[in-house]
C-alpha cells in the first residue's frame, strides 16, 4: 500500500473573480509535522491553542498564478464526535468544529473575508475508491449559531449509511431521523447529486466545482423548520478510478519532485 505522506497536498480553491486552483502533491521528503505543527512543501498549518492558523504558498493550475497569504479557522465549539462511514469501521470521520469562525488575509491574489466556517477530518484504512461507490455531504449554519451536517455513503460492501446531526452552540451533537431525500440537477459534466431536506425541494443557487467525479454547491435549504445556506458535496467514486480520469489528475494535481 502507498505511504499517504508521500502523497501530501494542500488544496486551496478560490472563487469568483479571483478564481484559482492549487493541490501541488509533494513527497515525504517535503512533510514535516509534530504535535502542532503539519508542514506541506513551502505552505503549512499550525495549532495554537484556539486557532488553527495556514500559511498558504502555492502556485495554481493550469495557470501558474501565485497564492500567498494566511487563513485563520478559530472553532465556536469543538465536539468528541467519530462517526464510522461503512461496516467494517476502516472509514472514520470526525466533525471536530461544526462552526468555526474563518479570517482570509491574502497577499497574492489581494484578497479579505471573514465568516463562518467548518472543520472536520477523514481518515481511513483503505483508499476511498476501494471502500465507497460514492458520497453526499452537506453542512448547514442554522440562526443562532446551530448547525445541522447530513451524509449520505454508499459503500461497495455493506449498508448505505445516512448520518444526520445537530450541533448545538455549545458543541453538543444530537443524532436526528434523516429528512427526505431529494434529486439536485446533474452538474455539467452530468454528475448526480442528491441532499436531505425538509422542504419539497432544495435548490442549488451555485456550482462552485464541478469536475468529472465531484462537486461542490451552494444549496438553499430548510433544516429543523429553518431556511438555511448550506455547502454540499457530492463523490463519485467509480468515476475517479476510472482511467480516463486518472489521466486528467495531473493536470489538476501536479507532483512537486523537490
Amino acid at each position: 500500500m502507498a505511504d499517504p505522506l508521500d502523497h501530501a497536498a494542500l488544496n486551496v480553491a478560490l472563487y469568483g473573480r479571483t478564481r484559482r486552483w492549487a493541490m501541488t502533491e509533494r513527497g515525504r521528503a517535503s512533510v514535516r509535522r509534530d504535535a502542532s505543527t503539519l508542514t506541506i512543501g513551502p505552505s503549512s498549518l499550525r495549532w495554537d491553542g484556539d486557532t488553527l492558523i495556514i500559511a498558504i504558498r502555492e502556485t495554481s493550475v493550469p495557470l501558474p498564478r501565485a497564492i500567498r497569504g494566511e487563513v485563520r479557522v478559530t472553532p465556536e465549539a469543538v465536539t468528541g464526535c467519530t462517526a464510522t462511514l461503512d461496516d467494517a469501521g476502516r472509514h472514520r470521520w470526525r466533525p471536530m468544529a461544526p462552526r468555526a469562525r474563518v479570517e482570509v488575509t491574502l497577499d497574492q491574489p489581494s484578497l479579505r473575508w471573514s465568516g463562518t466556517g467548518y472543520l472536520d477530518s477523514n481518515d481511513g484504512d483503505d483508499p476511498l475508491e476501494t471502500g465507497f461507490r460514492r458520497w453526499d455531504w452537506c453542512r448547514a449554519a442554522l440562526p443562532g449559531g446551530d448547525a445541522a451536517i447530513l451524509y449520505d455513503t454508499f459503500p461497495r460492501i455493506g449498508a448505505e449509511r445516512s448520518i444526520a446531526i445537530h450541533i448545538a452552540r455549545d458543541g453538543a451533537v444530537t443524532p436526528i431521523a434523516p429528512p427526505p431525500l431529494v434529486a439536485l440537477p446533474r452538474t455539467a459534466w452530468r454528475l448526480p447529486r442528491f441532499t436531505r431536506t425538509e422542504a419539497s425541494a432544495a435548490t442549488v443557487a451555485r456550482t462552485l466545482t464541478d469536475a468529472p467525479f465531484y462537486a461542490r454547491s451552494v444549496l438553499r435549504t430548510q433544516l429543523f423548520g429553518q431556511r438555511a445556506e448550506a455547502i454540499h458535496e457530492s463523490v463519485d467514486l467509480g468515476r475517479f478510478a476510472a482511467p480516463w480520469t486518472q489521466l486528467m489528475l495531473p493536470f489538476r494535481m501536479p507532483r512537486a519532485f523537490k
